[in-house]
């Protein structure tokens, strides 16, 4: 058992510090902190008279809003644990979480009740629960041991068993720290987070979050003019984003040549940002710090980088240097170790530094450190595959590959992407880093199919030439047999990353 803390406290402290300000804003709507606090004990009372005990799963559907927030600090307030979903989930994805985190309750809208016609796995679930709440119950706080689980999300992946991510209310905590550190957080902050965890936050430390009208399930669909009129209104100080997300308001602004008087920073991450992509960026936001971070659901933050500096560098096709992204952060601790498919949980020391690779030298990066993810529910596979156990200390293998040069870490795609050839490895992603750099090009990657490198490029709309571009692509140091056009493949979660495995079956299937 260790000590007693719920990270509950963090919001109750800021609500009792700041209990006439404004917390969440959603579309018009605004709760204050005084007023939230309170919500949150009458939805515990609630929960609590339905069953929902300390240790409880909960699987929760509810998109991003103040209902969000209400339900899921009621659950950690109750000392039960919240269990999250991707809203992009197919069927089958969505029947094998539930089998693994074998919820004991429901909570969600009416619309979401519907996925009971969908899946067995959630009608299964004993209890159902809505998001009514009784206004004259309140329930207390539970003394939650530190190391009892808070929050279950499943990371991204379509293949194998899903790996449940668990978050405890003390590494909450240091996730808590980390972040607030690296976004330099303050109460003064009007903030428009589109990713999750970050609001958390906010409301850890009582600034203002305002909830940008947007759907991430499905990002093509989003009206950048809608999110600018938000940010404008609200006098928004800071944007945590995907970068799909400031892309998308970023090429808004500077087409309709629109200043953001308020705005001071931007934070982007969960998909690498390129050098064409971080010069956009400065145009919109040319007064505005825009931090550039690199990490992952088990490891967030890793690195940061200035997206001016990186804007600064130039765009020039060098097979051998990778994407800077800046400094590992303080209390992550980065090692590059040799590419390799073999699982490594527990070795020793010795061994571990054996596989290390030298400065400068391509390998996968691992990273630990208090803030970094130890476990997966209910997955020794995800472990053995994505662990390593060095005297007492869990390392977590990105799977991203990349190396450290001058203190420096530097990206150069995932591992399983590159590509084996006599000088070493190709990588796609320095391709995709320059291709995309190209006027008229919007993305690009190679495959390598039947030992054969191909190019894949998607251009913007507009007139391009695309025979001055194949010519580009076929004069660089690259043996590409063959250049096709054509609008490649995303990941549905943030629109920003392509999706190699659908893109190599379409090319296939056409052959």
């Amino acid at each position: 058992m260790g000590k007693s803390f719920n990270i509950t406290e963090l919001f109750l402290g800021a609500a009792a510090k700041y209990p006439d300000k404004i917390a969440l804003v959603e579309q018009g709507n605004a709760i204050r902190y005084h007023e939230l606090a309170l919500e949150v004990r009458h939805t515990a009372a609630y929960f609590e008279n339905k069953g929902i005990a300390p240790g409880d799963r909960v699987l929760v559907f509810i998109p991003m809003g103040i209902q969000l927030y209400r339900v899921v600090l009621a659950l950690f307030y109750l000392g039960a644990t919240a269990v999250f979903l991707d809203e992009w989930s197919d069927r089958r994805r969505l029947d094998n979480c539930c089998k693994i985190a074998d919820c004991k309750a429901f909570v969600g809208h009416w619309k979401a009740h519907l996925l009971r016609l969908l899946s067995s796995q959630i009608r299964r679930i004993p209890i159902k629960l809505t998001l009514k709440y009784s206004r004259e119950d309140l329930s207390t706080l539970a003394a939650t041991d530190e190391q009892a689980a808070a929050l279950i999300t499943f990371t991204t992946g379509s293949t194998g068993t899903p790996k449940a991510a668990v978050r405890t209310h003390a590494f909450l905590l240091e996730q808590f720290k980390a972040l607030e550190d690296k976004l330099e957080a303050r109460p003064t902050d009007v903030d428009m987070s589109v990713l999750p965890i970050v609001l958390l936050i906010n409301l850890a430390i009582g600034s203002t979050s305002i909830i940008a009208t947007f759907k991430p399930s499905k990002p093509i669909q989003m009206d950048p003019g809608l999110i600018v009129r938000q940010l404008l209104d609200n006098r928004v100080t800071r944007i945590v984003a995907s970068p799909y997300f400031i892309k998308r308001v970023a090429r808004y602004m500077i087409s309709n040549q629109i200043e953001a008087p308020y705005l001071s920073t931007i934070f982007t991450g969960g998909a690498p940002v390129f050098q064409h992509e971080a010069y956009l960026f400065t145009q919109a936001f040319p007064q505005q710090r825009v931090q550039i971070v690199y990490g992952s659901t088990e490891a967030e933050p890793i690195s940061s980088i200035d997206a001016h500096l990186l804007a600064a560098v130039e765009v020039t096709y060098h097979p051998h240097e990778g994407l800077p992204v800046g400094a590992p952060y303080h209390k992550t601790s980065v090692r590059i170790i040799q590419i390799s498919e073999k699982k490594l949980f527990d070795i020793s020391s010795a061994y571990f530094e054996e596989i290390a690779c030298a400065e400068g030298e391509w390998g996968e990066i691992v990273v630990a450190g208090p803030h970094v993810l130890a476990h997966y529910y209910r997955n020794d596979e995800a472990m053995q595959a994505n662990k390593i156990l060095v005297n007492g200390v869990y390392w977590h293998r990105t799977g991203d590959s990349g190396y450290l040069k001058d203190g420096q870490l530097f990206l150069t795609g995932r591992c399983q992407t590159l590509i084996s050839s006599n000088e070493g490895w190709i990588s796609p992603f320095i391709f995709e880093n320059y291709i995309a750099a190209l006027p008229g090009v919007e993305l690009g990657t190679i495959l390598q199919v039947g030992g054969q490198l191909i190019a894949f490029i998607e251009v913007t709309t507009g007139v391009v030439d695309t025979e001055a571009l194949r010519s580009q692509v076929l004069s660089l140091p690259l043996v590409v047999a063959d250049v096709r056009f054509c609008t490649l493949p995303r990941d549905p979660r943030h629109h920003s990353k392509i999706d190699y495995h659908q893109l190599r079956e379409v090319y296939v299937s056409q052959r």
